[in-house]
């Protein structure tokens, strides 16, 4: 059997390179067909590859932190001392090929046998080969499962795994407590007696050296992956949408009521309910009144595409940078099945694992910096959309009612919009209908 190198795959349109995050494996291990083998960092978000090859693995290419091109070997897979081969296409004396080294293009994924990430067999716990002097038992052959007890390599999250590191803890070492048998953020800091890693060490992900000054009075971080689409994104859209930001300062008390009833009703049992679900669906009501908010601007042919479906994005800040997932439909969702898709979303951008297409398409985005305890902003329009919903911080603050002042929940709104196809009027309009609607959330049977 020959030696197979596994090349960097395009998981993305227009992909031209990624930044290797984290081995799922070592030299020695034991892989089967659609294991995970390495995390990666592309331009929009962190994906697992699995392995189109079974075998051992003879060799990892490239080291964490490094930024590969699409097509470059990042790991070589075969049998110990075999010459490598590079290339995904099996011999061509295909009858002399043990079933063990059958190729799959993660490139193209085959019908039943997918292989790109979210698809396929589940990954098994890795077996390490016994190296000569170890007095370990023998290796399973690839596809048997691991020997009873503790696995080689323990299940956890990437930001479990990252906690343990800065921890200085042994996941494998800790009996898991977390669903399917992974190892939890809780049975990490227990391990640590309830130790919290120092500020300073904890980094996003291994990157590149970081350069410092003599005097240790800078340091600098290379901007690649996700904070550098970030920032190219941030700018294109600045400097070609001319941005109008308006904004009203309203009463926000209904709100607040309505959602502390609504975490009491059966339907919500076991999913967040916040303000931000109220603003939400105010905002696809809203749109029903001024669809032109839920558009783009196509430069090239001079038109305005007015989408007559709400993929409502939530920007959501992550350790890698600001990414904006979007909710698919959510024009059609009710209120219950909105607050699980919302929740779903956060927490998936939260551990890093938005997937590209959960980031396109997009059509309208809100921003909450109310969560940090900030009054507004000027939000800047995501790429591709025309209009972007700032929610503030909602606090109590003295409010005239009547001819009395009296303490209410006060928060702010700004609504950043493309001045290019959407006036004043419109955007205004457009902010009136999502203020009235916080402020008394049964004006939503006026739409």
């Amino acid at each position: 059997m020959t030696a197979r190198e596994f090349k960097l795959p395009d998981v993305g349109e227009g992909l031209t390179e990624a930044d290797i995050v984290a081995w799922r494996v070592k030299e020695g291990d034991v892989v089967a067909i659609n294991d995970v083998v390495v995390e990666i960092e592309t331009a929009k978000s962190v994906v697992e590859l699995p392995s189109p090859y079974a075998g051992q693995v003879l060799a990892l290419l490239a080291a964490e932190g490094d930024t590969v091109e699409v097509g470059t070997p990042i790991i070589r897979i075969g049998e110990p001392g075999a010459a490598p081969v590079a290339g995904a296409e099996p011999p061509a004396a295909a009858t002399e090929v043990p079933a063990a080294t059958e190729v799959i293009d993660t490139n193209i994924p085959p019908t039943g046998n997918a292989t790109l990430v979210g698809y396929g067999p589940k990954q098994r716990a890795l077996q390490r080969r016994a190296r000569k002097g170890d007095p370990a038992a023998p290796a399973a052959p690839a596809g048997a499962d691991a020997p009873a007890g503790r696995p080689v390599r323990a299940l956890a999250k990437p930001l479990v795994r990252r906690l343990a590191r800065d921890l200085g803890i042994d996941l494998t070492a800790l009996v898991p407590t977390g669903p399917k048998g992974t190892v939890s953020k809780e049975d990490v800091l227990a391990a640590a007696g309830g130790a919290t890693p120092a500020a300073p060490v904890a980094r996003v992900a291994p990157m590149a050296p970081v350069a410092v000054d003599p005097a240790g009075r800078e340091t600098r971080e290379p901007v690649k992956g996700v904070r550098k689409n970030m920032a190219a994104a941030m700018v294109a859209s600045a400097f070609t949408a001319p941005h109008v930001t308006e904004w009203v300062t309203i009463d926000a008390t209904a709100t607040v009521e309505l959602v502390a009833r609504l975490k009491e009703r059966p339907e919500f049992a076991g999913v967040k309910v916040s303000p931000l679900l109220v603003a939400a669906r105010a905002c696809l009501l809203a749109m029903r009144r001024t669809p032109l908010m839920n558009s783009t601007w196509d430069e090239a042919v001079q038109e305005v595409v007015v989408k007559h479906y709400v993929n409502l994005g939530i920007a959501a800040a992550t350790p890698r940078g600001l990414v904006v997932p979007n909710v698919k439909d959510a024009h059609a969702l009710s209120l219950v099945e909105l607050a699980h898709a919302l929740e779903a979303l956060t927490a998936t951008a939260r551990e890093g694992r938005t997937q590209p297409a959960e980031l396109a398409g997009g059509s309208f985005t809100i921003t909450n910096v109310g969560v940090f305890g900030v009054d507004g902003g000027t939000p800047i329009i995501n790429p591709g959309e025309s209009a972007i919903l700032c929610l503030g911080a909602i606090k109590p603050q003295p409010w005239v009612v009547g001819d009395q002042v009296v303490p209410r929940q006060v928060m702010t709104l700004s609504l950043s919009f493309d001045h290019r196809h959407i006036d004043g009027a419109t955007g205004s309009r457009f902010l009136a209908d999502v203020a009235d609607l916080i402020g008394d959330p049964a004006t939503a049977l006026l739409f």
